[in-house]
């Protein structure tokens, strides 16, 4: 199985829901985001907002392949701007129910494959630090990203591990990397933007087994 994201416009949502009920995918979640195009990228491609939505859901093999071609033919995701999807392998699942439940009673065995073209970086920063973590990571060769905003569940009082803090408002960037680049763009995030500066991030990546979107092709 995969936890899909796909990261759309605004006007899409309506399509969106409708694809993920016609393919019975569970749990699909929705949340405002923000792309990290600059002013002159967003005049280059046409585009008004930096606004978007990120979906996510979980999805067999067949319906990740279903879900992004239903998006390419009904949200045109391989045109500029339109959005991109990715699959993230799913390794364990708890317990029986939740398995049947997510897999729609199929019978979903095994451990996946890590080793894929594609690897999604996620950086958890302090809030206002998005410019500065993508600064960084532009400097190694990232693309783009696409900004969350998230709260840490730590207590009031809780203590700074190094400089982040554990319970204060949090920007996710999530950026979609060649894997013979992740390296580098990490490094790159944490020397120009790690814990030791203003913005604390910390920066981790999970294998993608399926990607669709502007300037990448799926196999």
């Amino acid at each position: 199985m995969n936890y899909v994201l796909s990261v759309i416009n605004p006007y899409g949502v309506n399509i969106m829901n409708r694809v993920c009920e016609e393919l019975n995918l569970p749990i699909v979640l929705s949340l405002p985001c923000r792309g990290t195009a600059t002013r002159s990228m967003l005049d280059l491609l046409g585009m008004d907002s930096k606004d978007r939505r990120l979906f996510m859901t979980v999805a067999s093999p067949e319906q990740t392949k279903a879900l992004i071609q239903e998006q390419r033919k009904r949200l045109y995701i391989d045109a500029p701007g339109n959005g991109v999807t990715i699959g993230v392998p799913v390794k364990s699942v708890g317990g029986s129910k939740t398995l049947a439940f997510l897999s729609n009673g199929q019978n979903a065995k095994g451990t996946p494959t890590l080793n894929y073209e594609y690897e999604l970086i996620m950086v958890i920063a302090n809030q206002g630090a998005t410019d500065q973590v993508m600064d960084a990571a532009r400097s190694a060769g990232a693309r783009g990203g696409t900004v969350v905003h998230g709260l840490g569940t730590g207590s009031k009082n809780a203590e700074k591990f190094y400089r982040v803090s554990i319970a204060s408002e949090k920007e996710v960037t999530l950026i979609v990397s060649a894997a013979g680049q992740k390296a580098a763009i990490m490094k790159a995030i944490i020397e120009q933007a790690g814990p030791d500066t203003k913005a604390g991030a910390i920066a981790f990546s999970l294998p993608v087994s399926e990607i669709a979107g502007f300037g990448i092709k799926a196999e």
